[in-house]
């Protein structure tokens, strides 16, 4: 593994507790930098991470502080 790609991994706590829970990418990372990309998308799905995950979430949030207002008005 390069010491970028190591470098990024202890960078980021997400990185590596998807790593240790996933540790067949360790292979692929070992291989190629190219993977690295795959590695960061796969792990924002999965940790929900991405920037439409991050709206869904305030969404949903404002929807229930939206009901529980209208629970207390009544």
């Amino acid at each position: 593994m390069s010491v970028e790609v190591q470098l990024q991994l202890k960078s980021n706590i997400n990185y590596l507790k998807y790593l240790k829970e996933n540790s067949h990418w360790y292979k692929y990372l070992n291989r190629s930098n190219q993977y690295f990309k795959d590695f960061d998308n796969e792990m924002k799905i999965n940790y929900k991470l991405r920037p439409t995950d991050r709206l869904s979430r305030a969404i949903d949030t404002f929807d229930m502080i939206q009901t529980l207002l209208a629970t207390l008005k009544q």
